[in-house]
């Protein structure tokens, strides 16, 4: 069942009803020309492609059944072209967030998505995080082999939680708008929620003018962490001392992890 009730007010619309574009067998080459434009529109963030970008050696090994539809969408996912919009500019959260968005059509869900993706990066690099979303089964059972990823996280379905669909607003801005030309553009948006594990909510939308996929107001610069801190090495545990941190905001979740591999007890997470 697709949440689409107030679709006109919350920028919707343009997905409902909508089909999913699959290359089904006996396809033709007008379908694969169709299938290829839609892997850039979602997979590059509906930015603007310009002709020279294109990755036309893909591109022709695709059309002549060469590599499937799900191979292509890794291969954009892993070029140049990818990198240069969504990774070398943009704080590492942020990257995954829309991974997130792009590859898998939803939201991250809670904090533990966000670490399992650095360490991957960490440990094995870009190519192998990229393959982490195409090689999983959630992607496999959603869109197998042959069709294009889609935002799944407007509907409501097996396997996707509820909270998805709020959290999608925060990285969600409308139909019409790139990823690439977001307000604060490079910065995460959901360390926040994440980190407390907190619920996303959606503005109210303007009388005069529809909700494109804004959220709530924006959250603040800095943040002020309120925590104990646990004894060092093989010191006798006899009592915590209390500190606090001032971070901005691109870094609340990295300072978070480091606190919680310290042994740290997080008191507070406050506007500074």
């Amino acid at each position: 069942m697709t949440i689409t009730a107030t679709a006109s007010c919350l920028g919707t619309s343009a997905f409902s009803g909508a089909r999913p574009i699959e290359l089904r067998p006996s396809w033709s080459q007008e379908d694969a020309k169709v299938a290829i434009d839609a892997v850039y529109r979602q997979v590059l963030g509906n930015d603007h492609l310009m002709k020279f970008e294109r990755l036309t050696s893909a591109e022709s090994l695709l059309c002549n059944g060469a590599i499937a539809l799900r191979e292509f969408v890794r291969t954009v996912a892993k070029s140049e072209l990818y990198k240069s919009k969504f990774f070398y500019n943009n704080y590492h959260p942020r990257t995954i967030e829309l991974n997130f968005k792009h590859l898998l059509g939803r939201a991250p869900y809670d904090e533990s998505e966000i670490i399992e993706h650095l360490d991957i990066y960490q440990n094995q690099g870009f190519d192998a995080d990229i393959d982490s979303y195409i090689d999983s089964e959630e992607y496999v059972q959603s869109f197998g082999d042959n069709t294009v990823p889609y935002y799944r996280g407007f509907d409501t379905q097996k396997g996707q939680k509820t909270v998805g669909f709020t959290r999608m607003f925060q990285l969600y801005r409308g139909y019409a708008s790139s990823d690439r030309t977001q307000q604060h553009q490079g910065r995460p948006r959901l360390t926040y929620d994440l980190a407390r594990n907190m619920v996303t909510p959606i503005a109210k939308p303007d009388r005069k003018q529809a909700l494109i996929g804004a959220t709530v107001t924006e959250r603040g610069q800095l943040y002020r962490l309120r925590v104990t801190e646990a004894a060092r090495g093989n010191a006798p545990q006899l009592r915590r001392s209390l500190k606090e941190y001032v971070v901005p905001y691109e870094l609340l979740s990295a300072t978070l992890q480091k606190l919680n591999k310290r042994g740290c007890k997080i008191l507070s997470i406050k506007n500074a």
